[in-house]
């Protein structure tokens, strides 16, 4: 059986315009590898309520599961609550289990919860907890899409409260060989061995040091012993 399908939509005006390096794409990738979930499209949008919305609906009618990543904190521009409820067609009002969370939390600090911090405690109708261990505000999951905070702490301690309860497939293995030599040298060993092995993915990934070029091969699948043959074929057509 295939393995599940995810995709990921990053939210914010500070991805789009350079201020902020996303490091959640990065993350993400490489648990849901581990968890047997293939990641096969990632966008990114401003803060702007028609393109999260549209963005929302298209993933979630194409992928098993989408994740995303900004905009549900407690200032203005944090809408992303908002454009799920509507893309989903649903109410979103404040929740007393997140606000009494999110009470608890502030008590204990010292602080008040006020109309802004309040704002972390709506949530859409009919969506689940996604529990916070860092900063407590929730994220939560609508239909099969995973609403998460932008900050890498907190969005990492989402997808580990996230991804257990997920049905995975296979882990994708993988294993690289390095080639001293450009990619039109290996280019035609590359494509012979792609014809036989079509259950893999072969990736070449140049690169150039001191003025010598030379190429990553990346083998990919879920089937070790298929990689270590297409891994061991290359190395001897190779000569290395």
């Amino acid at each position: 059986m295939e393995n599940p399908t995810a995709a990921m939509l990053v939210i914010g005006d500070e991805i789009l315009s350079g201020r902020t390096r996303d490091a959640n794409m990065h993350y993400l990738a490489g648990e849901l590898t581990k968890h047997g979930i293939d990641l096969k499209e990632v966008r990114i949008v401003s803060d702007d309520a028609p393109a999260i919305e549209a963005a929302v609906k298209a993933l979630s009618e194409g992928f098993d599961h989408v994740f995303t990543s900004g905009g549900i904190g407690p200032t203005h521009d944090d809408i992303t609550a908002d454009c799920i409820a509507r893309a989903f067609g649903v109410p979103i009002n404040i929740r007393d289990d997140a606000r009494a969370l999110l009470q608890a939390h502030y008590d204990k600090s010292g602080l008040e919860l006020n109309e802004a911090r309040m704002r972390m405690a709506r949530i859409p109708e009919g969506a689940a907890l996604i529990e916070n261990p860092v900063s407590t505000a929730p994220g939560f999951t609508i239909g099969n899409v995973h609403v998460m905070a932008g900050v890498p702490s907190v969005f990492q301690a989402m997808v580990a409260s996230v991804l257990p309860g997920l049905t995975g497939g296979s882990p994708l293995l993988s294993q690289t060989l390095r080639v001293d030599r450009g990619e039109g040298d290996i280019a035609a060993t590359l494509s012979n061995l792609a014809g036989e092995f079509q259950d893999l993915s072969i990736g070449c990934y140049p690169f150039q040091i001191n003025g010598v070029f030379g190429a990553n091969v990346v083998v990919r699948g879920t089937d070790g012993a298929r990689i270590d043959a297409a891994t061991t074929r290359l190395a001897k057509e190779l000569g290395l």
